[in-house]
């Protein structure tokens, strides 16, 4: 089992779980994060820590297309190991419906 990341990242981007992360298997996208899932330890600390509530067990059904947009973009995005500031407007973005479909996954990365 691996925590993936969900929709509701997108454009809130809190960082609060990279930090508690005892193998650093975060990538950062310019408006998400995303999970590792072979360095993923499946500890769980993760989870409690996102104030959007964007992280997941996998075994959650429904989760398909999100553990594979996580383990298409660890393949090309920069790892993240430290705590960042979330984006200015993050709790205008938390909750909104159908994130995905307004902004692309990997802006500036030719998807």
């Amino acid at each position: 089992m691996t925590y993936v990341v969900i929709e509701n990242c997108i454009k809130c981007k809190y960082t609060d779980c990279v930090e508690v992360c005892p193998v650093d298997c975060f990538y950062e996208g310019k408006d998400i994060l995303v999970i590792h899932p072979d360095e993923c330890i499946d500890c769980g600390v993760c989870e409690p820590e996102c104030p959007a509530k964007a992280i997941k067990p996998d075994t959650e059904p429904g989760l398909g297309q999100w553990m594979e947009l996580n383990t298409k973009y660890v393949k090309i995005w920069p790892n993240i190991t430290v705590k960042k500031q979330p984006p200015a407007d993050a709790k205008e973005w938390d909750g909104v419906p159908n994130k995905l479909e307004k902004f692309s996954p990997a802006p500036g990365t030719g998807d």
